[in-house]
């Protein structure tokens, strides 16, 4: 039995069109929180392949502005590095903050994140990055059954160095669902830009997703399909796991899957699991504790898309968008917003010049460019 045995569901594209936050073009970054930034920086570089794009000065405030803007400790600080994988852009925090939850959620517990890679062959990346990296596969290799919407799927999750489930998978050229959707799923290698150099795990073409574990899959889709915009591609019935599926998501033996996949503006895809079983947290971790993370999209007015979330039920904007005005990314306009579900937004405009930080580095993260949310 696999996960992905499913009814294959899409919204239609006339509804979606009339969905979404007003200027909106594509993700920007996914932040990830980890307990050590350099090693994280140089587990995503040496390992992925990734490479920087800047590191900021640590990030400390004497008053209320890191509670008001980014929702933790007043008296936390913080250390942000923005890294390149290919096309996607990840922005990597390290905290120290009173009450630090240090150890990361389980994959049943809401907010667990796991990080997707699309690799050319599952084996030889996983087995590289086992023997390279250090990492541990949770279960074997798996591939979805000719009844999945995503059959022919091959995949399988190892755990980075701070915790966090990396899945890496390998898609066919055409899955089930796609008949069902008003376009593929965007992430293939044939229109999502260079690989990472070096190309390590060998194969590796791009991120492909990011997962997120929920605690009401119903009240997660609502608010990414209805209210941010997003095109849902599959959903799956709640099973229960047999025992090679619960070892491959690191989960116990008796929790029951339900699992969804979306895509997110011209070349971006969420995925979310919820899993019933007993004792799995409900709320996702704060930004501050390992972890813990949020999803950003690049806006054309982020003071209009803040005022368009701020009006829909259950969504709070963290103070008021603010405009960099030093340093490497001086000219960014940005704002934090809490969904209902716990999981932060963040809207970002980054200027129509060059940033500062690209006078001394050629790599630049990925822009949004002229790009709109529902371009193919």
């Amino acid at each position: 039995m696999d996960v992905d045995i499913a009814r294959a569901t899409a919204t239609p594209a006339a509804t979606a069109r009339a969905r979404g936050v007003p200027g909106v073009q594509r993700l920007d970054h996914v932040g990830l929180t980890v307990p050590d930034l350099n090693a994280a920086i140089g587990f995503v570089v040496e390992a992925l392949g990734g490479e920087i794009v800047y590191r900021l000065p640590p990030l400390t405030r004497s008053d209320d502005w890191m509670r008001d803007h980014l929702d933790v400790q007043p008296r936390a600080s913080a250390e942000i590095a923005l890294l390149r994988l290919g096309p996607a852009n990840l922005e990597l925090f390290q905290y120290a903050a009173s009450g630090q939850v240090t150890l990361p959620p389980r994959p049943v517990d809401a907010g667990s994140q796991c990080l997707g890679l699309l690799v050319n062959d599952v084996d030889a990346a996983s087995a590289a990055l086992r023997e390279h990296a250090g990492l541990l596969a949770l279960g074997p290799v798996r591939t979805s059954g000719l009844d999945s919407p995503r059959a022919g799927t091959r995949w399988v999750r190892l755990l980075a160095p701070w915790g966090m489930p990396i899945e890496v998978r390998s898609v066919p050229g055409h899955q089930p669902h796609e008949c069902h959707t008003a376009g593929p799923r965007p992430g293939r290698p044939d229109h999502e830009g260079p690989a990472p150099v070096p190309p390590v795990p060998p194969g590796l073409s791009h991120v492909d997703h990011i997962a997120y574990t929920v605690a009401d899959m119903d009240e997660a889709l609502g608010i990414f399909v209805d209210i941010l915009g997003g095109e849902l591609l599959y959903r799956s019935d709640p099973r229960v796991a047999d025992t090679e599926l619960s070892a491959a998501l690191g989960i116990p033996a008796d929790a029951s899957v339900e699992h969804a996949a979306l895509r997110l503006g011209p070349a971006g895809n969420i995925e979310f699991y919820r899993y019933r079983v007993a004792g799995a947290a409900g709320h996702p971790p704060r930004n501050s504790d390992v972890g813990g993370g949020h999803l950003a999209v690049h806006v054309l007015d982020v003071d209009a898309a803040a005022d368009h979330l701020a009006a829909q039920p259950g969504f709070v904007v963290l103070g008021a968008p603010e405009t960099i005005d030093e340093g490497p990314i001086a000219g960014n306009r940005w704002v934090y917003v809490r969904s209902p579900i716990g999981l932060h937004i963040e809207l970002v405009r980054r200027p129509d010049s060059a940033l500062c930080h690209e006078g001394g580095t050629s790599t630049r993260r990925r822009a949004a460019g002229d790009l709109h949310w529902r371009d193919r």
